[in-house]
């Protein structure tokens, strides 16, 4: 079986102390050669600054490929394009382009007068500034403001043909969820990368909030596995990264060979399930089983 190629995500810190660690966070990951890593900011672009600043510091100070985030909210085209051109000159070449979250305090999206609509727009729009490499992003259990799982279909599309060279998708927990999310893409047209994205669990309270808020199905096997772990941050790494090496190299096991790691600014978890998947030749030995946790 051949070694699946990863990305990595993280998000910019708050303060000197966490930038601190965001750095050595930084330094322990690259050691796995990712082939990409991505940058967020907030909702409205509420940390646009410092992750502007981050990706210009990868780009410049590292060997590492940064992707910056960028979004619709709360900014006309004229400000993302120059946004974009800034990278561009600045030597970055990948942008993740997503419509964004609501603006702080705003209970649904609404595009900026001037502004570029939606992500399909924003990803032709990149595609004239420069000569971008665009990821955009995918939802294997429909993205919870879309009618339904066809019109989720039709906008992903959209976007991968406005110039998107992959979707990324959101985490998800077991493998048949983004199995089926590819088949009925193929099924739609869709060619490009579908590239799944992998949140190994450090706090599962808070991976239960986010998951409901992004309408993402936690199984009841997980609910047992963590349950009783709350105080005991050992076992539960150790459970996170048997399920998550699971999930993965099932996913192997159906053609997939790239990875998106969401990995929450903490490199061990990320680092003992990537170096598993790098040198691991086989599915089902029961290492990395839910069994095994």
């Amino acid at each position: 079986m051949t070694q699946p190629s990863i990305s990595l995500e993280f998000f910019p810190p708050s303060g000197p102390k966490g930038e601190d660690r965001f750095w050595d966070v930084i330094d322990r990951l690259a050691v796995l050669k990712p082939k990409f890593v991505s940058v967020t900011y907030g909702a409205g672009g509420t940390t646009q600054d410092r992750s502007d600043r981050i990706v210009r510091r990868l780009q410049s100070e590292t060997e590492l490929k940064p992707a910056a985030h960028l979004t619709c909210v709360g900014a006309t085209r004229e400000d993302v394009d120059s946004i974009a051109r800034a990278w561009w000159e600045a030597g970055i070449r990948h942008i993740v382009a997503l419509r964004g979250d609501p603006a702080e305090g705003a209970e649904s999206y609404v595009p900026h007068p001037g502004g570029y609509a939606n992500a399909a727009e924003l990803v032709a729009g990149l595609r004239q500034v420069a000569d971008f490499e665009v990821s955009v992003g995918a939802y294997p259990e429909k993205h919870p403001q879309s009618p339904s799982v066809a019109a989720d279909l039709d906008n992903l599309k959209r976007k991968l043909d406005a110039g998107a060279a992959r979707a990324i998708t959101q985490f998800f927990f077991e493998p048949e969820a983004f199995l089926r999310f590819r088949d009925k893409a193929v099924r739609s047209g869709i060619t490009a990368p579908l590239v799944p994205g992998i949140l190994p669990v450090v706090n599962f309270a808070r991976v239960i909030e986010i998951a409901e808020i992004c309408e993402t199905a936690v199984p009841d096997w997980m609910h047992q596995l963590f349950e009783g772990l709350d105080e005991d941050p050992e076992t539960r790494a150790m459970v996170s990264a048997s399920i998550t090496t699971d999930l993965c190299n099932r996913l192997r096991a159906e053609g997939v060979d790239h990875f998106h790691f969401y990995t929450l600014n903490r490199a061990p978890l990320t680092t003992a399930i990537c170096r598993r998947l790098m040198t691991d030749d086989g599915i089902d030995d029961g290492y990395g089983s839910r069994e095994a946790a």
